[in-house]
Protein backbone atom coordinates (compact mmCIF):
# COMPACT_ATOMS: atom_id res chain seq x y z
CA UNK A 1 0.00 0.00 0.00
CA UNK A 2 1.27 3.33 -0.78
CA UNK A 3 1.30 4.77 2.71
CA UNK A 4 2.57 1.67 4.20
CA UNK A 5 5.88 2.21 5.88
CA UNK A 6 8.46 -0.23 7.46
CA UNK A 7 7.17 1.34 10.48
CA UNK A 8 3.96 -0.07 10.51
CA UNK A 9 3.74 -2.66 13.10
CA UNK A 10 0.96 -5.05 13.51
CA UNK A 11 -1.80 -6.05 11.09
CA UNK A 12 -2.37 -3.47 8.14
CA UNK A 13 -5.60 -1.79 8.02
CA UNK A 14 -7.43 -0.76 5.09
CA UNK A 15 -9.77 2.35 4.35
CA UNK A 16 -12.91 1.89 2.15
CA UNK A 17 -11.04 3.19 -0.54
CA UNK A 18 -7.89 1.93 -0.35
CA UNK A 19 -10.15 -1.74 -0.34
CA UNK A 20 -11.97 -0.17 -4.04
CA UNK A 21 -8.56 0.33 -5.24
CA UNK A 22 -7.20 -3.30 -4.98
CA UNK A 23 -10.67 -4.42 -5.93
CA UNK A 24 -10.07 -2.64 -9.37
CA UNK A 25 -7.75 -5.39 -10.35
CA UNK A 26 -10.94 -7.87 -9.82
CA UNK A 27 -13.03 -6.24 -11.63
CA UNK A 28 -10.87 -5.53 -14.98
CA UNK A 29 -10.18 -9.49 -14.52
CA UNK A 30 -13.71 -10.68 -14.40
CA UNK A 31 -14.69 -8.79 -17.30
CA UNK A 32 -11.81 -10.51 -19.20
CA UNK A 33 -12.07 -13.79 -17.66
CA UNK A 34 -16.21 -13.86 -17.46
CA UNK A 35 -16.31 -13.00 -21.10
CA UNK A 36 -14.30 -16.56 -22.03
CA UNK A 37 -15.80 -18.37 -19.21
CA UNK A 38 -19.30 -17.53 -20.74
CA UNK A 39 -18.74 -17.46 -24.34
CA UNK A 40 -15.93 -19.63 -25.18
CA UNK A 41 -18.17 -22.63 -25.26
CA UNK A 42 -20.87 -21.79 -27.38
CA UNK A 43 -18.41 -19.39 -29.39
CA UNK A 44 -16.58 -22.66 -30.63
CA UNK A 45 -19.26 -25.39 -30.52
CA UNK A 46 -22.25 -23.49 -31.41
CA UNK A 47 -20.91 -20.24 -33.78
CA UNK A 48 -17.54 -22.11 -35.22
CA UNK A 49 -19.90 -25.80 -35.53
CA UNK A 50 -17.13 -27.80 -34.02
CA UNK A 51 -20.02 -29.62 -32.32
CA UNK A 52 -19.80 -31.35 -35.84
CA UNK A 53 -16.30 -32.27 -34.71
CA UNK A 54 -16.25 -32.51 -31.21
CA UNK A 55 -12.37 -33.88 -30.91
CA UNK A 56 -11.17 -31.01 -31.79
CA UNK A 57 -12.68 -29.91 -28.74
CA UNK A 58 -11.31 -32.66 -26.83
CA UNK A 59 -7.70 -32.64 -27.90
CA UNK A 60 -7.53 -28.52 -27.12
CA UNK A 61 -9.15 -29.51 -23.65
CA UNK A 62 -6.58 -32.31 -23.20
CA UNK A 63 -3.72 -30.04 -24.24
CA UNK A 64 -4.79 -27.10 -22.10
CA UNK A 65 -4.98 -29.26 -19.24
CA UNK A 66 -1.44 -30.43 -19.53
CA UNK A 67 0.02 -26.63 -19.69
CA UNK A 68 -2.21 -25.45 -16.84
CA UNK A 69 -0.65 -28.56 -14.59
CA UNK A 70 2.52 -27.05 -15.69
CA UNK A 71 2.41 -23.34 -15.80
CA UNK A 72 0.99 -22.20 -12.10
CA UNK A 73 3.61 -24.25 -9.88
CA UNK A 74 6.08 -22.98 -12.06
CA UNK A 75 5.14 -19.09 -11.99
CA UNK A 76 4.14 -19.70 -8.42
CA UNK A 77 7.78 -21.18 -7.39
CA UNK A 78 9.25 -18.15 -9.65
CA UNK A 79 7.33 -15.12 -8.09
CA UNK A 80 7.93 -17.03 -4.22
CA UNK A 81 11.51 -16.50 -5.19
CA UNK A 82 11.96 -13.33 -7.06
CA UNK A 83 13.99 -11.05 -4.98
CA UNK A 84 13.57 -7.66 -7.10
CA UNK A 85 13.75 -4.71 -5.13
CA UNK A 86 10.24 -3.67 -6.33
CA UNK A 87 8.68 -6.92 -4.86
CA UNK A 88 8.08 -10.36 -6.10
CA UNK A 89 4.20 -9.83 -6.48
CA UNK A 90 3.28 -6.84 -8.35
CA UNK A 91 5.69 -6.38 -11.17
CA UNK A 92 3.99 -9.75 -12.79
CA UNK A 93 0.80 -7.96 -12.42
CA UNK A 94 1.95 -4.85 -13.95
CA UNK A 95 3.72 -5.96 -16.91
CA UNK A 96 1.78 -8.89 -17.68
CA UNK A 97 -1.33 -7.07 -17.62
CA UNK A 98 -0.91 -5.70 -21.41
CA UNK A 99 -0.21 -9.06 -22.74
CA UNK A 100 -3.52 -10.14 -21.39
CA UNK A 101 -5.42 -7.77 -23.41
CA UNK A 102 -3.74 -8.71 -26.42
CA UNK A 103 -4.35 -12.51 -26.17
CA UNK A 104 -7.65 -12.25 -24.92
CA UNK A 105 -8.64 -9.74 -28.00
CA UNK A 106 -7.28 -12.59 -30.64
CA UNK A 107 -9.39 -15.64 -29.02
CA UNK A 108 -12.12 -13.96 -30.78
CA UNK A 109 -10.86 -13.52 -34.17
CA UNK A 110 -10.89 -17.31 -35.11
CA UNK A 111 -12.97 -16.82 -38.17
CA UNK A 112 -15.87 -19.62 -39.57
CA UNK A 113 -14.55 -19.57 -42.91
CA UNK A 114 -11.11 -21.37 -41.02
CA UNK A 115 -10.27 -24.57 -42.18
CA UNK A 116 -10.60 -27.39 -38.95
CA UNK A 117 -7.03 -27.09 -38.88
CA UNK A 118 -6.59 -23.81 -38.60
CA UNK A 119 -9.61 -23.12 -36.17
CA UNK A 120 -7.81 -25.90 -33.88
CA UNK A 121 -4.75 -24.11 -34.19
CA UNK A 122 -6.18 -20.77 -33.40
CA UNK A 123 -8.17 -22.23 -30.70
CA UNK A 124 -5.32 -23.74 -28.72
CA UNK A 125 -2.60 -20.94 -29.25
CA UNK A 126 -4.53 -18.42 -28.31
CA UNK A 127 -6.26 -20.35 -24.97
CA UNK A 128 -2.92 -21.18 -24.18
CA UNK A 129 -1.17 -17.76 -24.65
CA UNK A 130 -4.25 -16.14 -22.78
CA UNK A 131 -4.13 -18.66 -19.91
CA UNK A 132 -0.41 -17.86 -18.81
CA UNK A 133 -0.73 -14.18 -18.49
CA UNK A 134 -3.93 -14.70 -16.70
CA UNK A 135 -2.33 -17.23 -14.51
CA UNK A 136 0.88 -15.35 -13.70
CA UNK A 137 -1.54 -11.66 -13.06
CA UNK A 138 -4.16 -13.36 -10.80
CA UNK A 139 -2.11 -16.26 -9.45
CA UNK A 140 0.25 -13.35 -7.26
CA UNK A 141 -2.92 -11.52 -6.91
CA UNK A 142 -3.81 -14.06 -4.83
CA UNK A 143 -0.98 -14.44 -3.09
CA UNK A 144 -0.59 -11.14 -2.04
CA UNK A 145 -3.96 -11.12 -0.11
CA UNK A 146 -2.57 -12.53 3.00
CA UNK A 147 0.91 -11.10 2.96
CA UNK A 148 -0.78 -7.01 3.04
CA UNK A 149 -2.67 -7.87 6.58
CA UNK A 150 -2.63 -11.02 8.96
CA UNK A 151 -5.71 -9.64 10.27
CA UNK A 152 -8.86 -11.97 9.19
CA UNK A 153 -11.22 -9.50 9.25
CA UNK A 154 -9.04 -7.43 6.98
CA UNK A 155 -8.63 -10.32 4.43
CA UNK A 156 -12.25 -10.57 4.37
CA UNK A 157 -12.65 -6.55 3.75
CA UNK A 158 -10.58 -6.88 0.96
CA UNK A 159 -11.73 -9.89 -0.28
CA UNK A 160 -15.57 -8.75 -0.32
CA UNK A 161 -15.00 -5.41 -2.15
CA UNK A 162 -12.76 -7.89 -4.57
CA UNK A 163 -15.66 -10.12 -4.90
CA UNK A 164 -18.51 -8.09 -5.45
CA UNK A 165 -16.63 -5.55 -8.08
CA UNK A 166 -15.57 -9.19 -9.21
CA UNK A 167 -19.32 -10.13 -9.54
CA UNK A 168 -19.72 -6.74 -11.46
CA UNK A 169 -16.97 -7.63 -13.86
CA UNK A 170 -18.50 -10.81 -14.19
CA UNK A 171 -22.00 -9.81 -15.00
CA UNK A 172 -20.84 -7.90 -17.46
CA UNK A 173 -18.73 -10.41 -19.12
CA UNK A 174 -22.58 -12.03 -19.89
CA UNK A 175 -23.61 -8.40 -20.76
CA UNK A 176 -21.21 -7.46 -23.34
CA UNK A 177 -21.21 -10.36 -25.82
CA UNK A 178 -25.03 -11.20 -25.87
CA UNK A 179 -25.15 -7.40 -26.52
CA UNK A 180 -23.48 -7.93 -29.70
CA UNK A 181 -23.75 -12.09 -30.22
CA UNK A 182 -27.21 -12.10 -31.97
CA UNK A 183 -25.63 -10.04 -34.88
CA UNK A 184 -24.97 -11.94 -38.68
CA UNK A 185 -21.45 -10.29 -38.10
CA UNK A 186 -18.80 -10.71 -36.03
CA UNK A 187 -17.52 -7.59 -35.98
CA UNK A 188 -19.36 -6.20 -34.01
CA UNK A 189 -18.81 -8.39 -31.09
CA UNK A 190 -15.17 -8.56 -31.78
CA UNK A 191 -15.02 -4.76 -32.05
CA UNK A 192 -16.40 -5.09 -28.32
CA UNK A 193 -13.72 -7.57 -27.40
CA UNK A 194 -10.57 -5.21 -28.24
CA UNK A 195 -12.93 -2.51 -25.80
CA UNK A 196 -12.86 -4.85 -23.19
CA UNK A 197 -9.39 -6.29 -23.36
CA UNK A 198 -7.76 -2.49 -23.22
CA UNK A 199 -10.37 -1.74 -20.05
CA UNK A 200 -9.63 -4.85 -18.13
CA UNK A 201 -5.51 -4.86 -18.37
CA UNK A 202 -5.96 -0.65 -17.83
CA UNK A 203 -7.96 -1.76 -14.18
CA UNK A 204 -5.57 -4.26 -13.52
CA UNK A 205 -2.21 -2.23 -13.93
CA UNK A 206 -4.12 0.49 -11.74
CA UNK A 207 -4.22 -1.22 -8.49
CA UNK A 208 -0.42 -2.36 -9.01
CA UNK A 209 0.54 1.68 -8.74
CA UNK A 210 -2.06 1.59 -5.53
CA UNK A 211 -0.17 -0.66 -2.88
CA UNK A 212 3.06 -1.87 -2.23
CA UNK A 213 4.42 -5.10 -0.91
CA UNK A 214 5.77 -5.52 2.48
CA UNK A 215 9.46 -5.89 1.71
CA UNK A 216 10.34 -8.56 4.97
CA UNK A 217 8.85 -11.20 2.92
CA UNK A 218 11.26 -10.60 0.14
CA UNK A 219 14.34 -9.33 2.31
CA UNK A 220 14.17 -11.39 5.23
CA UNK A 221 12.88 -14.24 4.32
CA UNK A 222 14.97 -16.93 2.51
CA UNK A 223 13.14 -19.22 -0.18
CA UNK A 224 12.49 -23.00 0.59
CA UNK A 225 14.65 -25.44 -1.85
CA UNK A 226 12.38 -26.98 -4.53
CA UNK A 227 12.49 -30.29 -2.58
CA UNK A 228 11.58 -28.92 0.34
CA UNK A 229 8.60 -26.28 -0.92
CA UNK A 230 7.20 -30.00 -2.49
CA UNK A 231 7.61 -31.87 0.40
CA UNK A 232 6.21 -29.21 2.62
CA UNK A 233 2.91 -28.44 0.53
CA UNK A 234 2.07 -32.11 0.48
CA UNK A 235 2.16 -33.10 3.53
CA UNK A 236 -0.48 -29.89 4.77
CA UNK A 237 -3.33 -31.99 5.46
CA UNK A 238 -5.52 -28.06 5.29
CA UNK A 239 -4.09 -27.41 1.75
CA UNK A 240 -5.13 -30.74 0.18
CA UNK A 241 -8.63 -30.20 1.70
CA UNK A 242 -8.95 -27.17 0.70
CA UNK A 243 -7.49 -27.78 -2.49
CA UNK A 244 -9.63 -31.42 -3.91
CA UNK A 245 -12.93 -29.06 -2.52
CA UNK A 246 -11.98 -26.21 -4.92
CA UNK A 247 -11.88 -28.53 -7.77
CA UNK A 248 -15.31 -28.74 -7.01
CA UNK A 249 -15.73 -24.65 -6.53
CA UNK A 250 -13.65 -24.58 -9.81
CA UNK A 251 -15.94 -27.10 -11.82
CA UNK A 252 -19.28 -25.38 -10.74
CA UNK A 253 -18.18 -22.17 -12.03
CA UNK A 254 -16.58 -23.24 -15.49
CA UNK A 255 -19.87 -24.87 -16.02
CA UNK A 256 -22.20 -22.35 -14.83
CA UNK A 257 -20.53 -19.82 -16.47
CA UNK A 258 -20.15 -21.48 -20.07
CA UNK A 259 -23.59 -22.87 -20.28
CA UNK A 260 -25.89 -19.61 -19.18
CA UNK A 261 -26.12 -19.21 -22.73
CA UNK A 262 -27.28 -22.68 -23.52
CA UNK A 263 -30.00 -22.47 -21.00
CA UNK A 264 -31.26 -18.98 -22.12
CA UNK A 265 -31.24 -19.56 -26.03
CA UNK A 266 -32.31 -23.27 -25.92
CA UNK A 267 -34.43 -24.50 -22.39
CA UNK A 268 -36.06 -21.24 -20.90
CA UNK A 269 -35.82 -19.37 -24.72
CA UNK A 270 -35.44 -16.03 -22.80
CA UNK A 271 -33.01 -13.19 -22.85
CA UNK A 272 -29.86 -14.43 -20.89
CA UNK A 273 -29.92 -11.36 -19.18
CA UNK A 274 -32.92 -12.19 -17.10
CA UNK A 275 -30.72 -15.66 -16.29
CA UNK A 276 -27.91 -13.61 -15.37
CA UNK A 277 -30.10 -11.44 -13.20
CA UNK A 278 -31.36 -14.69 -11.30
CA UNK A 279 -27.86 -15.53 -10.80
CA UNK A 280 -25.96 -12.22 -9.64
CA UNK A 281 -28.53 -10.55 -7.67
CA UNK A 282 -28.67 -12.95 -4.84
CA UNK A 283 -24.49 -13.20 -5.30
CA UNK A 284 -24.45 -9.85 -4.87
CA UNK A 285 -26.88 -9.49 -1.84
CA UNK A 286 -25.15 -12.48 -0.20
CA UNK A 287 -21.41 -11.64 -0.27
CA UNK A 288 -22.69 -8.48 2.04
CA UNK A 289 -23.54 -10.86 4.98
CA UNK A 290 -20.37 -13.10 4.77
CA UNK A 291 -18.51 -11.01 7.68
CA UNK A 292 -21.96 -11.81 9.92
CA UNK A 293 -21.65 -15.33 8.72
CA UNK A 294 -17.87 -15.68 10.06
CA UNK A 295 -18.83 -14.08 13.04
CA UNK A 296 -21.48 -16.75 13.96
CA UNK A 297 -19.73 -19.91 12.79
CA UNK A 298 -16.26 -19.47 11.06
CA UNK A 299 -14.46 -19.25 7.58
CA UNK A 300 -15.35 -23.17 7.02
CA UNK A 301 -18.51 -23.69 8.29
CA UNK A 302 -19.85 -20.53 6.68
CA UNK A 303 -18.31 -21.79 2.89
CA UNK A 304 -20.39 -25.46 4.32
CA UNK A 305 -23.77 -23.88 4.82
CA UNK A 306 -23.73 -21.98 1.51
CA UNK A 307 -22.36 -24.87 -0.88
CA UNK A 308 -25.54 -26.66 0.75
CA UNK A 309 -27.44 -24.24 -0.33
CA UNK A 310 -25.91 -23.46 -3.74
CA UNK A 311 -25.96 -27.90 -4.42
CA UNK A 312 -29.88 -27.70 -3.62
CA UNK A 313 -30.69 -25.22 -5.79
CA UNK A 314 -28.82 -26.18 -8.98
CA UNK A 315 -29.90 -30.05 -8.46
CA UNK A 316 -33.47 -28.42 -8.73
CA UNK A 317 -32.81 -26.59 -11.58
CA UNK A 318 -32.56 -30.20 -13.29
CA UNK A 319 -35.70 -31.14 -13.25
CA UNK A 320 -37.77 -27.85 -12.86
CA UNK A 321 -40.77 -28.09 -15.62
CA UNK A 322 -41.34 -24.19 -15.68
CA UNK A 323 -39.06 -21.22 -16.52
CA UNK A 324 -40.47 -19.80 -13.43
CA UNK A 325 -39.73 -22.50 -10.84
CA UNK A 326 -35.88 -22.34 -13.07
CA UNK A 327 -35.56 -18.82 -12.11
CA UNK A 328 -36.47 -19.35 -8.45
CA UNK A 329 -33.88 -22.45 -8.45
CA UNK A 330 -31.25 -20.44 -10.24
CA UNK A 331 -32.00 -17.37 -7.39
CA UNK A 332 -31.58 -20.38 -4.45
CA UNK A 333 -27.99 -21.24 -6.40
CA UNK A 334 -26.71 -18.04 -6.56
CA UNK A 335 -27.07 -17.00 -3.63
CA UNK A 336 -25.03 -20.85 -2.34
CA UNK A 337 -22.62 -19.65 -4.34
CA UNK A 338 -21.25 -16.61 -2.37
CA UNK A 339 -19.12 -19.65 -0.13
CA UNK A 340 -16.82 -20.39 -3.19
CA UNK A 341 -16.46 -16.98 -4.20
CA UNK A 342 -15.49 -15.12 -1.12
CA UNK A 343 -14.32 -17.85 1.45
CA UNK A 344 -11.78 -20.09 -0.59
CA UNK A 345 -8.89 -17.32 -1.24
CA UNK A 346 -9.35 -17.02 2.75
CA UNK A 347 -8.98 -20.51 3.49
CA UNK A 348 -6.41 -20.31 1.20
CA UNK A 349 -4.38 -17.51 3.60
CA UNK A 350 -5.06 -19.59 6.54
CA UNK A 351 -3.13 -22.28 4.83
CA UNK A 352 -0.29 -19.98 4.36
CA UNK A 353 -0.28 -19.12 7.60
CA UNK A 354 0.16 -22.60 8.89
CA UNK A 355 2.69 -23.00 6.56
CA UNK A 356 4.51 -19.99 7.83
CA UNK A 357 4.89 -21.09 11.33
CA UNK A 358 6.24 -24.72 10.20
CA UNK A 359 8.48 -23.25 7.71
CA UNK A 360 9.16 -20.46 8.43
CA UNK A 361 8.70 -18.38 5.04
CA UNK A 362 5.92 -16.93 3.83
CA UNK A 363 5.26 -18.86 0.06
CA UNK A 364 1.54 -18.26 -1.06
CA UNK A 365 1.95 -17.89 -4.94
CA UNK A 366 3.47 -22.17 -4.47
CA UNK A 367 0.31 -22.77 -2.85
CA UNK A 368 -1.98 -21.33 -5.33
CA UNK A 369 0.43 -22.54 -8.09
CA UNK A 370 0.00 -25.89 -6.84
CA UNK A 371 -3.70 -25.60 -6.39
CA UNK A 372 -4.48 -24.64 -10.06
CA UNK A 373 -2.12 -27.62 -11.06
CA UNK A 374 -4.82 -29.56 -9.35
CA UNK A 375 -8.19 -27.52 -9.94
CA UNK A 376 -7.05 -26.59 -13.58
CA UNK A 377 -8.37 -29.66 -15.33
CA UNK A 378 -11.67 -28.52 -14.00
CA UNK A 379 -11.71 -26.18 -16.59
CA UNK A 380 -10.97 -28.39 -19.43
CA UNK A 381 -12.88 -30.67 -17.79
CA UNK A 382 -16.20 -28.18 -17.82
CA UNK A 383 -15.08 -27.50 -21.59
CA UNK A 384 -15.20 -31.08 -22.66
CA UNK A 385 -18.52 -32.10 -20.58
CA UNK A 386 -21.32 -30.38 -22.78
CA UNK A 387 -20.07 -30.53 -25.94
CA UNK A 388 -19.58 -34.63 -25.30
CA UNK A 389 -23.13 -34.53 -24.03
CA UNK A 390 -24.60 -32.19 -26.69
CA UNK A 391 -22.52 -34.23 -29.37
CA UNK A 392 -24.26 -37.45 -28.42
CA UNK A 393 -27.47 -36.53 -28.25
CA UNK A 394 -27.56 -34.77 -31.48
CA UNK A 395 -27.85 -31.26 -30.47
CA UNK A 396 -27.78 -28.96 -33.86
CA UNK A 397 -25.70 -25.92 -33.88
CA UNK A 398 -26.70 -22.62 -35.26
CA UNK A 399 -23.91 -23.08 -37.46
CA UNK A 400 -26.56 -24.90 -39.12
CA UNK A 401 -29.88 -22.96 -38.82
CA UNK A 402 -28.43 -19.64 -40.74
CA UNK A 403 -26.65 -18.33 -36.89
CA UNK A 404 -29.79 -18.53 -35.69
CA UNK A 405 -30.61 -20.73 -31.96
CA UNK A 406 -33.45 -23.03 -33.25
CA UNK A 407 -34.41 -24.80 -29.92
CA UNK A 408 -37.68 -26.23 -31.78
CA UNK A 409 -35.32 -28.20 -34.05
CA UNK A 410 -33.45 -29.92 -30.80
CA UNK A 411 -34.20 -33.26 -29.79
CA UNK A 412 -35.57 -33.71 -26.06
CA UNK A 413 -32.27 -35.18 -25.01
CA UNK A 414 -30.30 -32.32 -26.31
CA UNK A 415 -32.46 -29.99 -23.94
CA UNK A 416 -31.91 -32.54 -21.52
CA UNK A 417 -28.53 -32.76 -21.70
CA UNK A 418 -28.29 -28.42 -20.91
CA UNK A 419 -29.93 -29.20 -17.97
CA UNK A 420 -27.52 -31.78 -16.85
CA UNK A 421 -24.47 -29.95 -17.31
CA UNK A 422 -25.44 -26.65 -16.41
CA UNK A 423 -27.63 -27.86 -13.31
CA UNK A 424 -27.37 -31.94 -11.69
CA UNK A 425 -23.47 -32.01 -12.02
CA UNK A 426 -22.39 -28.68 -10.81
CA UNK A 427 -24.79 -29.33 -7.93
CA UNK A 428 -22.99 -33.08 -6.75
CA UNK A 429 -20.29 -31.21 -6.92
CA UNK A 430 -21.02 -28.41 -4.45
CA UNK A 431 -22.23 -31.21 -2.16
CA UNK A 432 -19.37 -33.34 -2.32
CA UNK A 433 -17.27 -30.18 -1.38
CA UNK A 434 -19.46 -30.06 1.38
CA UNK A 435 -18.00 -33.51 2.82
CA UNK A 436 -14.81 -32.69 2.01
CA UNK A 437 -14.32 -29.75 4.09
CA UNK A 438 -15.58 -31.82 6.90
CA UNK A 439 -11.83 -32.69 7.31
CA UNK A 440 -10.47 -29.17 7.37
CA UNK A 441 -8.22 -28.47 10.17
CA UNK A 442 -8.08 -25.27 10.62
CA UNK A 443 -10.57 -24.11 12.74
CA UNK A 444 -11.43 -23.52 16.54
CA UNK A 445 -8.58 -23.40 19.07
CA UNK A 446 -5.95 -24.61 16.67
CA UNK A 447 -6.93 -22.04 14.38
CA UNK A 448 -6.81 -18.90 17.47
CA UNK A 449 -3.14 -20.67 18.08
CA UNK A 450 -1.82 -20.14 14.35
CA UNK A 451 -3.17 -16.54 14.58
CA UNK A 452 -1.06 -15.30 17.45
CA UNK A 453 2.01 -17.07 15.95
CA UNK A 454 1.65 -15.81 13.08
CA UNK A 455 1.77 -12.45 14.49
CA UNK A 456 4.58 -12.90 16.76
CA UNK A 457 6.83 -14.30 13.71
CA UNK A 458 6.10 -11.21 11.89
CA UNK A 459 7.30 -8.74 14.28
CA UNK A 460 10.59 -10.60 14.67
CA UNK A 461 10.67 -9.94 10.79
CA UNK A 462 10.05 -6.53 10.76
CA UNK A 463 12.70 -5.95 13.54
CA UNK A 464 15.16 -8.01 11.34
CA UNK A 465 14.12 -6.04 8.38
CA UNK A 466 14.54 -2.48 10.79
CA UNK A 467 18.20 -3.97 11.28
CA UNK A 468 19.02 -5.03 7.54
CA UNK A 469 18.03 -1.31 6.36
CA UNK A 470 19.84 0.55 9.38
CA UNK A 471 22.97 -1.88 8.50
CA UNK A 472 23.08 -0.95 4.88
CA UNK A 473 22.93 2.54 5.42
Amino acid sequence: MENASTETMGPRKFTIKERFYWGFASLGGSIISGIYASLLPIFYTDYLGLVENAGIIYIVSIIYAIWNAINDPLFGVISDKTKSKKGRRIPFMRYTAPFLGIFFILVWFADPSFSEMQLFWWMLITMLLYDTAYTIIFLVFSALLPEITEDEKERNGLQVISSFLGLIGTIFGFIIPDLFRHQASLLPLRMSMIAVGIIGSTLIIFTTYKFKERPEFTIVDEPLGMIDMIKFTFKSKAFIIAVVANFMSILLQSLILGSLFYLGDYVTQTSSIILILFVFIPLLVGIWITPKLIEKFDVVRADQLLLILGGIGLILLTFMPTNELIFVSIAIAGFGFVGPLVFTNLLFAQVADEDEVRTGVRREAMFFGVNALITKPAQSLALAIPVALLAATGFIPRSQTGGIARPDLQPAAALFAIRLFIGLIPGIALLLEVLILQFYPLKGEYWAKIQKEILKMHEEKHKKLKELMKNQK
